[in-house]
């Protein structure tokens, strides 16, 4: 269709150079005819520039991060033991959609909870060769970061009573060790003994560190690793991220409004997206999304959810910038 509307500009633009031509107006019948078809194409050529002006301002309206990998933490909130149920459920169906899109996983740090869901878990997405634009996991995935509500029976209630419990999901584009240069003097690290569910030690070395960067009070810990020295580097690697996103937030007003947007206090309120198991139905409350195949959804089936708020964001950056011109 744009090779056939290409092919249509470049007749008008042949068109109007005859008219130009002095010579062309020794015949007022051909002359006719060339304003007459020269007027016929015009909306067409107006459209395809306006289509061209319009795919030149998205790209240009585009966040430099869309290419980039991702580290994504999910976070048990309000809820107790469902709560980290759910945050566990949540990072299943991250993972299956990294698998259905062939990103490659890799789990960083995770707190387990006892009755096996995740008080926190931090895991990084990365994308195989390199991504079509707008297909890497950054590009995809930044608009998950929020509150996540969800509805349904716990496994520990014994009425059959629906409970709503939240788990809060961050995501970051990840940053090259290039990219974000530490001084080793801004940062205070603690060394501890690795806990499992419960708060039991399984570790009898003090392998576990937490890094707190000092001037920006960013504080990060990891325990997963044998040694000491892994998890200072995954803690490192996490630090670096968190860092590369305050860098781009105080660069960028609109960055930074879409970080607003992602999870500060992991309570019911601030919601992006209820998961209703009942009446098997997800809703995403900033696009209006609505569908009843929860499930799918939770094995991995992500994509019509992730566009919802990809087509939402594209449009609110027109608007903008149509109003701006």
């Amino acid at each position: 269709m744009l090779e056939s509307a290409a092919s249509l500009v470049q007749e008008h633009a042949d068109l109007e150079k005859q008219l130009a031509d002095p010579a062309v107006f020794g015949d007022q019948d051909k002359v006719r005819k060339l304003n007459k078809r020269y007027a016929a194409l015009a909306p067409t050529v107006a459209a395809y520039h306006a289509w061209h002006t319009a795919q030149d301002d998205l790209a240009a309206a585009r966040d430099p991060d869309d290419d980039r990998d991702i580290i994504l933490e999910v976070k048990a909130g309000e809820g107790g033991d469902e709560s980290a149920l759910f945050a566990g459920d949540l990072l299943r169906m991250y993972l299956r959609y990294a698998e259905r899109r062939g990103w490659k996983t890799e789990l960083i740090d995770a707190t387990e909870s006892d009755l096996g869901g995740y008080k926190d878990v931090q895991v990084a997405i990365k994308a195989k060769g390199t991504p079509e634009p707008g297909d890497a996991p950054w590009a995809r995935l930044k608009y998950e970061g929020g509150v996540h509500r969800v509805q349904r029976v716990p496994v520990t209630e014994s009425q059959g009573r629906i409970h709503t419990s939240a788990a809060g999901v961050l995501v970051m584009p990840e940053a090259e060790e290039v990219e974000v240069t530490i001084d080793p003097n801004d940062l205070k690290i603690d060394v501890y003994r690795s806990s499992g569910p419960g708060g039991q030690s399984v570790n009898t070395t003090d392998s576990a560190v937490r890094i707190t960067h000092l001037p920006t009070g960013t504080v990060v810990s990891c325990q997963n690793e044998k040694s000491q020295l892994q998890n200072k580097e995954s803690a490192l690697r996490v630090l670096r991220a968190r860092l590369h996103q305050i860098a781009q937030d105080a660069a960028n007003a609109e960055a930074s409004a879409a970080r607003r947007s992602q999870v500060r206090t992991v309570d019911r309120s601030e919601r992006i997206r209820t998961y209703n198991y009942p009446e098997n139905r997800i809703s995403d409350h900033r696009t209006g999304y609505k569908s009843y195949n929860l499930d799918t959804v939770l094995d991995g089936d992500l994509d019509p959810v992730v566009q919802s708020a990809v087509d939402a964001d594209e449009k609110a950056r027109m608007a903008a910038v149509a109003e701006g011109a």
